[in-house]
């Protein structure tokens, strides 16, 4: 194993281990301000989900969560509900109105309605309570009024080969991804409306 191979393994973990101490010092932040049902499906995703660079987490408030459909997976959920680069309110409010900005979730953007501190909306959310998460570098969060709809972008079709036939096949369709990255977690998997509903069971338990 060569100098230059060790120096990129030494740094790919340092970069691993700094990620996981941002998402707890930034799951410990949220649950300070009351995000406890989104800081459980935070828990839920599979360890490496976000491990692979910077994020912005758009959290919905616990009573949001609990009246929220199902139909998706925790991972596929959290990956609609977060931006792939760490944005405080401040940087947030460098996009005019119409800028798009894209989620984590590959295909899907958030359109830009800013309005000022009080009135700044990505796509069909408001953002209610900015810098909720600020200890660490590379995770970022901020309180929105409901669960984030972002619109799906597909990518441009690409023309087909020329040929010497008379007729040419159409375009294939454009697809969208649906997750950067496979795990074999069985939490990838599980509905999102079955979690919330074991998430709810459980705090009525926990405070009766």
């Amino acid at each position: 194993m060569t100098l230059t191979t060790i120096l990129a393994l030494t740094l790919s973990l340092s970069s691993a281990a700094a990620m996981s101490q941002d998402i707890a010092a930034a799951a410990q932040e949220m649950q300070k301000a009351n995000y406890f049902t989104f800081v459980m499906l935070l828990n839920m995703a599979p360890p490496e989900a976000f491990n692979g660079g910077n994020i912005t987490f758009l959290m919905p408030n616990d009573r949001t969560l609990a009246g929220a459909a199902g139909g998706a997976t925790v991972l596929d959920f959290l990956l609609r509900q977060s931006i792939p680069s760490a944005l405080l309110f401040d940087h947030l409010e460098r996009f005019p109105t119409g800028s798009m900005i894209p989620a984590s979730k590959p295909g899907f953007m958030y359109k830009v309605s800013n309005g000022g501190r009080r009135r700044y909306f990505l796509g069909n959310v408001r953002v209610t309570s900015p810098n909720i998460c600020t200890r660490g570098y590379s995770v970022r969060c901020h309180g929105v009024d409901g669960v984030a709809e972002p619109v799906m972008v597909p990518r441009p079709d690409i023309p087909p080969a020329p040929t010497c036939g008379g007729n040419v096949p159409p375009p294939p369709q454009p697809v969208v991804q649906v997750s950067r990255q496979k795990s074999s977690s069985s939490v990838e998997v599980v509905d999102f409306a079955m979690v919330l509903t074991v998430i709810m069971i459980y705090m009525v338990n926990l405070f009766v």
